[in-house]
């Protein structure tokens, strides 16, 4: 089983500002990330949860607001209520000439269950790679 961290690097032809917003505010994160997401503040300790339907199965998604450093990186637990295992989600923001840097980090992964195609490595790196390289992207520029 690969333990690796899903990593997604991409840059951003916008100010820093713009893709921290894009990333921690819940108005522009429904219409890139997670359309049901109710709720985000890029506050720690901030706890919220939403419902996704993937395959024909609910998946309940559990995020917990442990880091922030503004501007910079935003870290939050993820998990799925009813199944066991934990991830973390990471997003590091650095200027570059003409816009900005994000290396977006998924840790934990392979602690969901290997049984359940949802949670594979590959749909994964996929699944994210989709939403920074395509979605984050297109929203952005």
């Amino acid at each position: 089983m690969n333990t690796d961290p899903i990593v997604v690097e991409q840059t951003f032809n916008v100010p820093i500002a713009v893709v921290w917003r894009a990333i921690t505010d819940k108005h522009q994160m429904r219409r890139w990330f997670f359309e049901p997401m109710i709720d985000f503040k890029p506050e720690v300790g901030f706890e919220t949860q939403f419902d996704v339907l993937c395959e024909g199965q609910n998946y309940r998604h559990q995020w917990k607001v442990t880091e922030v450093v503004s501007e910079r990186r935003i870290v939050y637990d993820w998990r799925y209520e009813g199944y066991p295992g934990e991830s973390s989600v990471i997003w590091e923001l650095t200027e570059t000439p003409g816009g900005t840097k994000l290396v977006f980090t998924h840790k934990g992964s392979e602690t969901f269950p290997p049984d359940n195609p949802v949670f594979s490595r590959e749909n994964g790196v996929a699944g994210w790679t989709c939403l920074v390289r395509e979605r984050l992207k297109g929203f952005l520029e």
